[in-house]
């Protein structure tokens, strides 16, 4: 198996060499990296990583600022991440982090180590280990805060 990691320079935070690092926790496979400059530049980067350097999954790394054009442009790039997985037929994790889901550069770093390094367990489970996923259906899972648990009625 391969793992694709694509990352940006626009991130506040280093979110490819943490995806690696947990990567290399939960599974020996081959790691490929591609960074790009900014999120809107991650689906080319993805689609390549699949059809070029023969990645099984990606896990498409990204930090919006807290702007509404950034919002936007998230959006956007989201869309692209899509279309990418539906062109390659490959699954690619979207994990964005915005500025604005913390209140100080250390609850950013906080979340977006968080969130990346539980994106990237589930990106292993997905195509190493799916039943893993299949036990956590509906239990209000959140990556990089706290899960929500399942709805009660």
């Amino acid at each position: 198996m391969k793992v694709g990691v694509a990352d940006t320079t626009f991130a506040r935070v280093d979110m490819g060499a943490i995806a690696i690092d947990e990567l290399r926790k939960h599974a020996s496979v081959g790691i490929e990296r591609y960074t790009v400059p900014g999120f809107k530049d991650l689906p080319v980067a993805c689609k390549k990583l699949i059809e070029e350097r023969g990645c099984d999954i990606v896990i498409a790394l990204g930090m919006p600022g807290g702007k509404e054009k950034d919002r936007m442009c998230a959006h956007e790039a989201s869309q692209g991440l899509m279309l990418a997985q539906l062109m390659t037929n490959h699954h690619i994790i979207e994990v964005f982090v915005h500025e604005d889901e913390a209140e100080t550069d250390r609850e950013l770093a906080w979340l977006a180590e968080q969130r990346t390094r539980e994106h990237a367990v589930n990106a292993v489970n997905l195509v190493l280990r799916p039943q893993v996923l299949t036990r956590q259906a509906g239990t209000g899972q959140r990556q990089g805060f706290e899960d929500v648990g399942p709805a009660r009625q």
